[in-house]
């Protein structure tokens, strides 16, 4: 498996993350300390909190849209990538925050490997368009990834 720190490509973390307007650097998650799916979502959530991105009495209305979201079907993409997203009246834009996990996260992926890197999107109702847009962004900066994500 190639790693990210073993790329060829150098990948940098925190270029990645400032590709997307959406992330909040500030809340980005070098080494998640979660060992699980629920851990990781929670873990973004609450660094969203603490960087003062997200209303702390917002807190428990996201974290509860994005595992009832989860629980519909695993957002784990595959090739180590993860992708937990919902809907919540609880924000006013389209936010987001990702992490990090060296050992890897049983996220239930699509292809039942580990999970490194999980990247969080939270959205309001009525910024469907905008969400949409932010997992296209997603969807083509994961094209230049190295595969599969991993140890």
């Amino acid at each position: 498996m190639v790693s990210v720190e073993d790329s060829p490509n150098k990948f940098d973390r925190g270029r990645f993350a400032d590709k997307f307007n959406f992330i909040v650097r500030e809340a980005v998650v070098p080494q998640l300390s979660a060992t699980n799916r629920d851990e990781a979502i929670r873990e973004l959530v609450t660094s969203l909190v603490k960087t003062g991105a997200v209303r702390p009495d917002a807190q428990d209305a996201i974290l509860a849209a994005l595992l009832k979201r989860e629980g519909l079907g695993s957002t784990g993409i595959g090739n180590g990538v993860a992708v937990p997203h919902a809907k919540c009246e609880a924000v006013d834009r389209v936010i987001g925050t990702m992490g990090w996990s060296k050992a890897g996260i049983d996220f239930g992926a699509i292809d039942q490997k580990a999970v490194y890197l999980v990247i969080l999107v939270v959205f309001p109702p009525d910024h469907a368009g905008a969400y949409l847009r932010a997992l296209e962004e997603i969807s083509r900066e994961l094209r230049d990834l190295p595969r599969p994500l991993g140890p």
